[in-house]
């Protein structure tokens, strides 16, 4: 492989800096650096970062292809600044078996865009009855380490304690859907001014916030990990901001949707804004924001859930829950937490590549931008200011709540370890 020189590159934010790309590693990082046979991208200030890493993406292979593959979903992923991505469970047949995890882990070796890990069912067919085969899971060439069944709430507290307890023997994480399935039945929205006014049924905050509340408690009984998946009300913070203050080994995530948009938008009855959990209020928004700050959320996930058009374009009722959020994750992240001052952009790299890397025990990314480490990098123009328009999106599918809306920034490379798969932000 060819040598690559990022000139002039503000590594996590900071003072320009020249780096050096040999074959797979990063060679050497400083200034002045001699390019020599490389090949040189100016990089005139702009950020640069480790890989981005998603806990949570939806690349609905095998089954749904007509909404996205692992190829268009991880050059998705490539163009938004990821490198490495975790797909969830919910296929069609669900990944409950080694067979399945192994055949998405491979899908995403072929694709080369950026390395897919495969997140395993915990419990057959997402049916909340019986545990899947996590074992075989995590001993299969996918290497599982992180279970959910998302887009379900794992709701029998037996059957949550017992996965606790079966991951723990090999240091896995339980990521929790949090939605107690009673108090949501013909839910639309978010419960509270918005919902009464519009006469759609009401998903209160209780029903994320009690399922949270009990998963921390028997995570700290059995000494396991847990993960919580797109954590959205002010209420789930503080619970999880107490768990945390007892040293008990519980993580949460957040959305960029959830850290932008309200519920308030549902008054256009425009499916688009429909969503798992609901859009919440703006205080619920502006706590989100905090908490992510402070620490007490852990990592950006993107919840990247794609659909194709007949099941979006349709009554509200009717529509699918869902966003796209790949290749507009880090815009989303800069307006709401960099250029508020909320956090910089080494938070950044903390919230969306050290952390997630770390939760899902990722090897290979989440790493320092130092010599010697792999090069998984993304390179950013913050100063970029565009309209997003999903006709150029490479997902598959175009179900996105920014369209025709500003955003900032744009990823204009991508590596994955030293191979660009974005280059002037166009997929190489």
């Amino acid at each position: 492989m060819s040598k690559i020189l990022i000139r002039g590159a503000k590594v996590l934010g900071g003072a320009p800096q020249d780096v050096l790309i040999d074959g797979e590693t990063i060679a050497a990082v400083g200034t002045g650096i001699e390019a020599g046979d490389a090949t040189v991208v100016e990089a005139g200030g702009q950020i640069l970062l480790p890989g981005l890493v998603d806990l949570h993406t939806h690349l609905r292979e095998p089954g749904r292809e007509d909404s996205e593959t692992v190829l268009t979903g991880t050059k998705a992923a490539a163009v938004g600044g990821f490198t490495a991505v975790h797909a969830m469970a919910n296929t069609f047949p669900v990944a409950d078996t080694a067979g399945v995890v192994e055949q998405v882990w491979r899908l995403g070796k072929e694709s080369g865009y950026c390395d897919v890990q495969p997140i395993g069912a915990v419990t057959v067919g997402l049916e909340g009855k019986k545990l899947a085969e996590l074992g075989a899971m995590h001993d299969s060439a996918a290497g599982v380490k992180v279970f959910s069944d998302d887009g379900k709430c794992v709701d029998d507290a037996v059957i949550m304690r017992r996965a606790l307890e079966y991951v723990k023997a090999f240091d896995g994480v339980v990521a929790q859907h949090a939605q107690e399935p009673r108090l949501t039945e013909g839910a639309q929205m978010n419960e509270g001014i918005v919902s009464a006014e519009l006469g759609l049924g009401g998903w209160p905050a209780v029903a994320e916030e009690s399922i949270i509340a009990r998963d921390v408690l028997l995570a700290a009984h059995v000494g396991s990990r847990v993960h919580i998946c797109h954590l959205s009300t002010a209420g789930s913070v503080e619970i999880v901001r107490w768990a945390k203050s007892k040293g008990w080994n519980v993580t949460a995530e957040v959305t960029p949707h959830h850290l932008l948009l309200t519920d308030e938008l549902v008054r256009s009855y425009n499916p688009v804004y429909k969503v798992n959990p609901p859009l919440r209020t703006e205080a619920d928004v502006m706590a989100l924001r905090e908490a992510l700050a402070d620490g007490t959320i852990d990592c950006v996930a993107t919840d990247h859930a794609p659909h194709p058009h007949e099941d979006k374009d349709c009554e509200w009722a009717a529509a699918a829950m869902g966003m796209v959020g790949l290749e507009t994750a880090l815009s989303v992240v800069q307006q709401t937490m960099v250029e508020t001052g909320l956090i910089d952009w080494a938070g950044v790299a903390d919230r969306m590549s050290f952390r997630p890397a770390a939760i899902g025990r990722l090897d290979g990314h989440g790493r320092p931008v130092s010599a010697g480490e792999p090069a998984n990098l993304t390179l950013v123009d913050p100063a970029y200011r565009g309209v997003v328009d999903p006709a150029g999106f490479a997902s598959r599918s175009r179900n996105t709540p920014y369209e025709g809306r500003e955003l900032p920034g744009r990823v204009t490379h991508t590596f994955l370890r030293g191979r660009a798969t974005v280059v002037d932000g166009k997929l190489a």
